[in-house]
């Protein structure tokens, strides 16, 4: 197939946690025979933090990563018809601009044979639904929600016809163990700060316990307010800036331990849906502490993590699993293990091409595509 993908950024992942799991998918995809285009706009608030932050330079390590996979910036002079015109599959990030979510919409509406997905993975279903009732998804032939409870929302408020639940995995290409990396830190996290969205849980979860602990830690990310960074030093935590994606598995390998911090609206509201870091820390051989969150969907098996219910459960897991080696080995390979069998972006890239078999065998013969089959 010709895959046609809109991103809000590619390229660049600063404050763009999506970023890691495309760049998988197109990777997959492309493996798996197919052509894929991948589009994103020349201004996008990720891309030209990310050149701030970084610099061109980090920008043009990317595509060395992904050879055969077509990355194309667009301005306002875009021509989505030429775009469009070779397409077979179409997939629509859902931090797209209302308007370019609306003409490619139109297209398949006005009878363009290529298969048309929107791509959700965040919570304004559900802390912003205005927002997202702005988008007509009538021309879409389904959406691609990355947890099932999202998907019921979906189908519940009537904005989609069809939708499949799609989550997150592991680039694992880029996502490995790296057992020749000394271990300098006894705990690494990566994450931004969130907008308030996950403040407190990052105090009680990961600031406290490092501190009276006295561990050996370093925090990287962006959008991190002047009084966080204070806190951050206070507590003896080295703050590493913004870190990117593909430099992420060396930060890992260097460190004894990790944590999962969800933010608020994905706990509260939004159960089963872990941050993408589970997949990748777990992809890298290391074992994570999770505060708390509901495996809705059993995504992860017991020994795979270890349970923080409160900060003084993270403090002592965090303790353990300094103090007890065997047992921090274990978990690393129960959790490498889960990943490798069930959540890496070869496994997602099968599912996705599953739903578009699903959708293409449903339509009326006569308005299937000529490349029908040709998807496996």
């Amino acid at each position: 197939m010709n895959c046609v993908l809109f991103y809000h950024a590619f390229s660049s992942c600063w404050n763009n946690g999506n970023a890691h799991f495309l760049r998988g998918i197109a990777r997959e995809l492309h493996r798996l025979g197919h052509h894929v285009v991948v589009y994103e706009p020349a201004d996008g608030w990720s891309r030209l933090n990310a050149i701030r932050d970084g610099g061109h330079q980090t920008l043009r390590e990317v595509p060395q990563m992904f050879p055969g996979i077509s990355v194309r910036l667009y301005d306002q002079s875009f021509d989505f018809d030429e775009a469009l015109d070779v397409a077979d599959l179409v997939i629509v990030h859902e931090w797209n601009s209302p308007d370019l979510i609306e003409r490619v919409g139109r297209r398949r509406a006005q009878g363009a044979p290529f298969t048309l997905l929107f791509h959700d993975t965040h919570h304004r279903a559900v802390t912003a639904r205005e927002e997202l009732a702005r988008f007509d998804l009538d021309g879409f032939d389904g959406v691609l929600a990355f947890g099932e409870v999202l998907r019921q929302i979906y189908l519940g408020l009537g904005w989609a016809n069809r939708a499949f639940t799609w989550h997150e995995g592991a680039d694992t290409e880029l996502y490995r163990p790296l057992t020749h990396i000394t271990k300098t830190q006894d705990l690494v996290w990566i994450g931004n700060w969130g907008d308030d969205e996950r403040s407190s849980e990052l105090r009680e979860y990961l600031i406290e316990p490092v501190a009276t602990l006295r561990l050996r830690a370093t925090i990287f990310g962006v959008r991190y307010p002047e009084q966080a960074l204070d806190e951050i030093k206070a507590a003896g935590i080295e703050f590493g800036g913004w870190l990117p994606a593909h430099r992420a598995p060396l930060a890992f390998a260097g460190a004894r331990m990790t944590v999962h911090v969800p933010r608020g609206p994905y706990v509260r509201a939004l159960p089963g849906i872990p941050t993408i870091r589970m997949f990748e820390a777990m992809a890298c051989g290391i074992p994570i502490v999770s505060a708390p969150w509901e495996d809705a969907e059993d995504l992860f098996t017991p020994g795979s993590y270890v349970r923080a219910a409160d900060g003084a459960q993270m403090r002592n897991a965090l303790r353990t699993l300094s103090h007890d080696a065997e047992f921090a080995a274990a978990t690393a390979s129960a959790g490498l293990r889960l990943v490798t069998e069930r959540h890496t972006c070869r496994h997602r890239a099968r599912e996705l091409l599953d739903f578009v078999d699903q959708i293409r065998t449903s339509r009326p013969l006569a308005a299937r595509p000529e490349c029908e089959g040709a998807v496996a």
